[in-house]
Formats: structure tokens, C-alpha cells, sequence
């Protein structure tokens, strides 16, 4: 097969832990050098915990693997100075097109408003994403120990014992915390006895990698039923780097071995892209999949996150994507414990939060699959008639279901949240993430509204804010920090009062208020903080 990216193999080296004979104790231990993993070291480092981030392996991921990235993704990685070399290699899209055999059914635009610095997704190998994070973490500090594997973990009350098994051997650390972020097979999950519950779903599908010139355009396109693929489905995905991503539905009997030879690869291409196409094989990989999670993230001083924590199916790009919010409801909670500044319980609103979220994610992932895997006969004639009448019948649209796309979760039930007590026409709820909207600076230059915002408890004011300030928090006001250039904070905030926002350090809603309230804001900064 081809090889367009050439893997970089990390080598192993001894650390000082390994050269003591003590064992070496540190504040955070990140388990797990993917996506997830690399994004909680990297917040760690920018609010400045010293952390250390084993990861198993000599390179970072073979094969595409995740490719979808989504805006509120994006927009955390925006946060933490990564998101723009990402989006300067990705594809960006935002148009999806359904096709029912030949015809096409419809399409979607995930993002028809302007005024947003982030796309609606990007496309983008999970080797370079990884790349660019690595180089990130490794800019900022962040330990990386490659070649470097747990294989024994005893928790404790406060704190977690480690073996660590290396190509020159075992030695011990402990850790006030680990995150737990080493995927779908986590043996932090093995070595603690915790099961998965939820399903497992009896279908495969096969994953190929494709180097080809094509004029397809940069857009999601999902067939059901296709010529070259009958009785089943197939997606597309454009790449950086003229490499496609092609999924085939196989069916639950297909013998993955057999399938992934390439000479039953290959004439499944041709007869979807042509005889007349040159195209080059890069990787090829044969699922299945689960939708399911963890009871909980926490098990005292060890948290997990992402695909140790939730697997979902891959129709909706929600996988990598949630594991990032994640991370970003995580770090600033475990910041604020670390720092004294907060009771450990606040890290129970992490499992609270992320668990509704999850399971928000499976229910979709779910439907999803049901619509795309119907599970008998009655099931099907009901999927392909719902598809044949959305053809010419708007009403029947929203019940076609190939993968709801990843959208930002909402914490709206959270105990961290503070109700209205006012009533407002539009803008985020508490527990809702904030929408960006273009600014002007003070000084004329543009910005954005999201850049002002995160990393610290911030007052967003749409009004007049003197001498308006509450301990602990940062101040953002409209009309003299920043500028409502087109007028899209007041759109987007319900500008038309002098509401007050207290925003989290992840950029989500604590609270909102008509106007400034001190004791109240007060009072909702400290829920929010878990007291």
C-alpha cells in the first residue's frame, strides 16, 4: 500500500524517575498520547500544572482513524493555540449531501449564519492533528514519555500508585490524579475492574484511505443504497493531502480478514469511483461498533475521558469530539481543587456534566445506527420509505438519520448552574457553550468574542459596567473592552437589555442576569465553583 505520511518513531528514554531509587510523585499523569490525551497535557501545562503523558506507543496514530473535527472542538483547541495550524491543513466543509441509490435527497449547510471565526468541521488526519498538538505540548513543557506503558495502578484516597513498564524496564511513580485517556481498550479501566454498559451493534464496515485527483467537492456525502454498493451504505470524506475517506457498509457476515485484502478492496473503489480513476490504497481497517459508556468518570483521584469513558458509533464525528469537551470540562475544575480553591467534590459535576453528555451522544449514535443497520424487515420498509418520500417531501427530511453531526453539549440540568430569574428572548442558557460574534478591540483591531473569554470565571456585560466587579472573576465589557462590530453579540446575547453573563472557564453559562446584581452573581459564582 501507499505511504503518503512518513511516521516519526519516537524513542524511548530513561527518566529521572526511572534512574531513583524513590518513587517519583507528580500532581497529574496523563495516560494516553492520543487526541484526548495530548489536549488535557496541553490545558494542564497552559494553566501551569506540571504533568506527564505516557503514551504506549513509538508514533502517533496509524492510519486516518478520527477525520472529523467539529466547530466547539475546534474552537477549545482555539483556546489552547492549536486550532489555526489545524485549520490551515484540514479541509474545512459544512455542506452534507444524502443520496438515496443514485438520486440525491437533499443537503445541509451546518453553518449558514456568518460571523465566526471557527468552521463548522475540518477534516483532518488524526496523524497530523496529532502532530500538531505534540508539537504544541512539547512547546509548553508537557513531559512526554513515549514507549511507555502502565501495566499496574493502586488507587488510593490521595493519591494513585503507578507501575510503568518501558523497553528498559519497570519503575514506580505516583500521581495526586490520572486521567485515564487511553481509548477504547483502556487498561486503566481493565486494571479497576469497571465495565461498560449499553450495545454492541452486529454489522462491520470497511475503512479505506484513497490517493486520488478527484473533483468531488470538500463535502460529506452519504449514500444509502448505492449501485456500486446495494442493499447498503457508503460515506465519503475529502482529506488534507488528496486523501479520501471511504467507508463501505460490509454486513454482519463479511469476514474481515478476507475483506481487507486488496483484491476485494479494489474492485469495490472501481466500481464507485470508475475504471478511468487512478487512485492509490493508504490504509485499510475493518469495524464494528459500540455504543456504551462507564457508570462513572470518576473513581476518586483517577478520571476518565474519552473513549475509555464512552464509545459511540462513528456516524456523527462524535467521538473524538467529545472527548475534548471532556477535557475542557475537566481541567479547569481539577485547576481550581488543585488549587485549594475548591472542595474535591467539584470534580463530581465533571461526571454529573459529562455523563449526561455521553449519554446525549449514545441516544443519538444509536438512532443513527438503527436508521443505517435497521435491525428487521418492518424496521427497513419504514427506513426505505422514509427515504423515497424525502425525495420529493420536505416533511420526511428530518426523519432521515445517517449520523446526526457532533454539536456542543449543554449542561442544563448541572448543579453548578444558577436558573433565571428574569426572563430572556434569546441567548445561551446557563449551562449552555457561548456563541462567538466579531469584536473590535479598544485599540481598532478586529477580534473575536470567544478569545476574550474562558480559562477564568468572566463577567460579560452588554451594558455600562463601572464600578461593577466581583472577586474572582474577569471582566469583559461591550462598548468598551470590546465592539459589537456587526452587531451580533446583541443578536446572539439578547442585547437588548444590560444583561450580565457569568461565563466558566470552559466558556460555558453559570448564569445571566437583566442587569448587574452583585450578591447574586456572588452567590452563582460560588455554585458555580461547587461550594
Amino acid at each position: 500500500m501507499l505511504q503518503t505520511y512518513r511516521y516519526t518513531e519516537h524513542s524511548h528514554r530513561v527518566s529521572e524517575d526511572q534512574k531513583s531509587e524513590k518513587t517519583a510523585h507528580h500532581p497529574v499523569v496523563v495516560v494516553g498520547g492520543g487526541p484526548v490525551g495530548l489536549t488535557a497535557a496541553i490545558d494542564l501545562r497552559l494553566k501551569g500544572v506540571p504533568v506527564v503523558l505516557l503514551n504506549r506507543a513509538a508514533t502517533v496514530s496509524i492510519g486516518s482513524r478520527a477525520v472529523c473535527y467539529s466547530k466547539r472542538a475546534l474552537e477549545i483547541w482555539d483556546r489552547l493555540g492549536c486550532a489555526e495550524r489545524m485549520i490551515e491543513k484540514g479541509v474545512v466543509w459544512k455542506t452534507g449531501r444524502l443520496f438515496n441509490g443514485e438520486r440525491e435527497v437533499f443537503n445541509f449547510d451546518l453553518l449558514p449564519e456568518p460571523g465566526h471565526k471557527i468552521p463548522a468541521f475540518i477534516n483532518l488526519q488524526q496523524y497530523h492533528l496529532e502532530d500538531i498538538l505534540i508539537d504544541r505540548a512539547t512547546e509548553l513543557g508537557v513531559d512526554i514519555r513515549w514507549q511507555e506503558e502502565v501495566v499496574g495502578i493502586e488507587p488510593a484516597a490521595d493519591r494513585a500508585a503507578l507501575t510503568v513498564s518501558t523497553p528498559s524496564g519497570n519503575y514506580a511513580a505516583a500521581a495526586d490524579w490520572v486521567i485515564a485517556a487511553d481509548g477504547s481498550k483502556s487498561a486503566i479501566r481493565d486494571f479497576l475492574g469497571l465495565d461498560f454498559f449499553g450495545q454492541a451493534f452486529k454489522d462491520r464496515f470497511l475503512i479505506t484511505d484513497v490517493v486520488m485527483k478527484n473533483d468531488f467537492p470538500p463535502e460529506r456525502w452519504f449514500w444509502f443504497d448505492p449501485p456500486f454498493n446495494p442493499g447498503r451504505s457508503t460515506l465519503l470524506h475529502k482529506q488534507s493531502d488528496d486523501l479520501w475517506r471511504i467507508d463501505f457498509q460490509l454486513g454482519w457476515d463479511a469476514d474481515p480478514e478476507e475483506e481487507m485484502k486488496p483484491e476485494r478492496v479494489k474492485p469495490r473503489l472501481k466500481a464507485m469511483l470508475g475504471d478511468d480513476v487512478e487512485f492509490e490504497i493508504e490504509w485499510v481497517s475493518v469495524y464494528t461498533y459500540q455504543c456504551r459508556r462507564l457508570e462513572r468518570f470518576r473513581h476518586g483521584r483517577i478520571l476518565f475521558a474519552g473513549d475509555s469513558a464512552h464509545q459511540v458509533s462513528p456516524f456523527g464525528a462524535r467521538g473524538a469530539n467529545s472527548g475534548v469537551q471532556d477535557t475542557d470540562n475537566l481541567i479547569w475544575k481539577l485547576k481550581l481543587v488543585m488549587d485549594r480553591l475548591a472542595p474535591v467534590s467539584l470534580l463530581d459535576s465533571y461526571d454529573e456534566e459529562r455523563v449526561a453528555a455521553a449519554d446525549i451522544n449514545l441516544l443519538n449514535s444509536t438512532r443513527s445506527t438503527d436508521f443505517i443497520v435497521p435491525k428487521s424487515a418492518i424496521s427497513r420498509v419504514l427506513r426505505d420509505s422514509v427515504l423515497e418520500l424525502a425525495q420529493d417531501h420536505a416533511f420526511a427530511r428530518p426523519l432521515i438519520n445517517s449520523g446526526r453531526l457532533s454539536l456542543p453539549a449543554t449542561y442544563g440540568s448541572s448543579a453548578l448552574n444558577t436558573p433565571d430569574e428574569a426572563s430572556f428572548n434569546r441567548g445561551p442558557i446557563p449551562g449552555a457553550p457561548c456563541p462567538d460574534a466579531p469584536v473590535t478591540a479598544a485599540d481598532g483591531k478586529p477580534e473575536w468574542l470567544l478569545n476574550r473569554l474562558g480559562d477564568a470565571f468572566t463577567l460579560l456585560f452588554l451594558g455600562p459596567a463601572e464600578n461593577r466587579t466581583v472577586k474572582g472573576c474577569k471582566s469583559v465589557v461591550v462598548g468598551e473592552d470590546v465592539f459589537d462590530t456587526d452587531g451580533l453579540i446583541k443578536e446572539r446575547y439578547d442585547g437588548d437589555n444590560n444583561a450580565v453573563y457569568l461565563i466558566r472557564p470552559d466558556q460555558h453559562v453559570a448564569g445571566r442576569w437583566k442587569q448587574f446584581d452583585q450578591a447574586a452573581i456572588e452567590a452563582a459564582l460560588k455554585k458555580a465553583k461547587g461550594r
